[in-house]
């Protein structure tokens, strides 16, 4: 029935602009807006220095990324989306990842999907990302979900690819896409993250996907020197970079402000991450 989904829920009361903005913009592509901050790596770093003296690893993107599922948690509208020209709640919280199996220009690249409740610490996370990071590294083989998925779908003649692929866009945006599809497919997801970083690039903006249900992109640059204005005063500072891509008709411009600001509220003091959140705010209307 439309409407209807398996990884999310139809909203029915919001505001007039938000209702009419999927019929005005059809395309996830074209609803993008653009951001890039620098974040001061100060916290982050006196957090990973602390931890590593107690014996626990943690690297800069498990941070980040852990502060990114609780902005989603906190911030509910976040992790809406818009398919079929409706607007969604999504069910649950899952971060993308695409992960290179090795530095070098033959190494294959996977995905990596990670679901959470919200509730989540830091150690958890960190621990789930590690695992499964670990586990589609340690082999040459695609074996994952969405890999052995791609495999078989590309493994049939274009004109069929694209048959298949036709259809499946179809049954995605009437809501009859079935519940195996979405867990293996890294574009049904409440963000992507991608750390160009590790390449050793600054941040870009990635286009967000017209096909599933990913409301925002993240890029975690390399780490740099940069100049930042505070307290009427320029200062030097390293930092590291994150370009953004968001789909502007899932909320508007001061929530998206104050979700930021929260962002850097937490890395700037990643120790909150270790207190599990207890109070999920769910997206109610």
């Amino acid at each position: 029935m439309f409407g209807r989904r398996k990884d999310g829920r139809k909203l029915k009361t919001i505001a007039p602009e938000f209702k009419l903005m999927p019929s005005l913009m059809k395309e996830r592509s074209d609803a993008h807006v653009y951001f890039k901050q620098d974040i001061k790596l100060d916290g982050i770093n006196e957090y990973i220095d602390k931890k590593k003296a107690e014996g626990i690893k943690f690297s800069t993107m498990e941070v980040i990324v852990a502060a990114i599922a609780r902005i989603i948690a906190t911030r509910p509208q976040l992790n809406r989306f818009v398919c079929g020209g409706r607007t969604y709640a999504r069910n649950h919280i899952c971060i993308s990842l695409t992960i290179k199996k090795g530095m070098s220009d033959e190494a294959e690249e996977t995905t990596v999907k990670f679901y959470f409740k919200g509730t989540e610490t830091i150690y958890e996370i960190r621990d789930q990302i590690e695992r499964e990071i670990t586990a589609n590294k340690a082999t040459e083989e695609k074996n994952n979900g969405t890999d052995k998925t791609a495999r078989l779908l590309s493994s049939v003649p274009t004109p069929i690819i694209k048959f298949l692929v036709g259809c499946i866009k179809w049954a995605d945006l009437r809501g009859y896409l079935p519940r195996w599809l979405i867990d293996v497919s890294p574009f049904h997801t409440s963000c992507y993250v991608t750390n160009v970083g590790s390449l050793g690039i600054d941040s870009i903006y990635h286009h967000l996907y017209n096909f599933g249900t990913t409301s925002m992109f993240f890029a975690i640059g390399k780490k740099k020197k940069s100049y930042i204005y505070e307290d009427d005063e320029i200062k030097a500072e390293r930092v590291v970079s994150i370009g953004f891509v968001g789909d502007e008709r899932i909320c508007d411009g001061y929530y998206y402000a104050q979700s930021f600001r929260a962002l850097n509220r937490i890395l700037a003091h990643p120790e909150v991450l270790e207190t599990p959140l207890t109070d999920i705010v769910h997206d109610v209307k």
